[in-house]
């Protein structure tokens, strides 16, 4: 299933057709440091799409550090960067494809299935001897794309409770391993995981030049878990996790469903149960 990934030589061929480039790269330190590196050289005719401003919607008391766009908000957005229903997206970042899987993962939510991440990022692209320029794209014809959720792609806070009172959570958690044991937390105000969450760590599936590792190796990853059917994948706040995603989307599991709010919405509820021991 690598449909979803495209690679340098076969952006190459596209370049003349109907597609659109977004630049995902981000920092969750420095919200600025995304636009400053697309500022600085970018793949020619990329758009740059900012995590907090375009990727994400406003923060509230809850729905964690980065709640899904407005679907109005997003359209939009899609539609002055000159995408049409029926436009093949472009993402790429230098984030492991962090941002990229964020952009990846949210088109499809909102029915627009036609989107690649290009394997590598634009560490490939330079790689190849491709050119970056410093020119912003303006005056894009505009598109027609319209953003329809797909609700059945998550899972909300109340659905994550409820399996956890079952017992019968089918939940992954895609952070590094300190963070879900609870020995450290860097971000949230609260260490820990969700009661009954398997560790899944996102980083395993993506090296560090950010390609994709081949299906096979991904698949002994999961094959070592017993998945549920429709498994929830969450992180800190419902970025990093849509790489897990998109690896389970690779290797044919289409129905895993992302908890958007992930653990910094879990912590946010003074009643949410939290566990510092790994789930067995």
């Amino acid at each position: 299933m690598k449909r979803w990934l495209i690679g340098v030589e076969q952006l190459q061929q596209h370049l003349a057709g109907k597609v659109v480039i977004f630049d995902c790269r981000f920092s969750l330190t420095d919200p600025g440091e995304g636009l400053s590196a697309y500022q600085r050289g970018h793949i020619p005719g990329a758009v740059h799409l900012d995590m907090e401003k375009d990727l994400s919607g406003p923060r509230g008391l809850h729905g964690g550090r980065h709640p899904l766009p407005d679907p109005v908000a997003f359209t939009n957005r899609m539609r002055a960067s000159g995408v049409t229903r029926d436009s093949l997206v472009i993402a790429y970042d230098d984030n492991r494809l962090a941002g990229a899987a964020r952009l990846w993962w949210l088109l499809r939510y909102f029915g627009h299935p036609q989107v690649r991440i290009l394997d590598g990022g634009i560490k490939a692209w330079l790689a190849a001897g491709l050119p970056a320029n410093t020119t912003i794209p303006k005056n894009a014809v505009p598109g027609d794309f319209l953003a329809i959720e797909n609700a059945a792609m998550t899972a909300t806070c109340p659905d994550i409770k409820q399996s956890v009172r079952d017992n019968a959570s089918a939940l992954i958690d895609a952070r590094e391993a300190p963070r879900y044991r609870g020995e450290e937390e860097p971000i949230d105000p609260i260490a820990g995981h969700i009661p009954g969450a398997i560790n899944v760590p996102w980083q395993q599936f993506v090296d560090v030049d950010g390609n994709m590792l081949p299906i096979e190796q991904q698949r002994l990853v999961w094959q070592k878990l017993t998945l549920s059917p429709s498994p929830v994948v969450y992180c800190g706040s419902g970025v990093t996790a849509c790489v897990d995603l998109l690896s389970l989307a690779m290797i044919g599991v289409e129905s895993a469903k992302l908890y958007p709010g992930s653990w910094s919405d879990w912590c946010s509820y003074p009643d949410s149960i939290i566990e510092t021991s790994p789930h067995s």
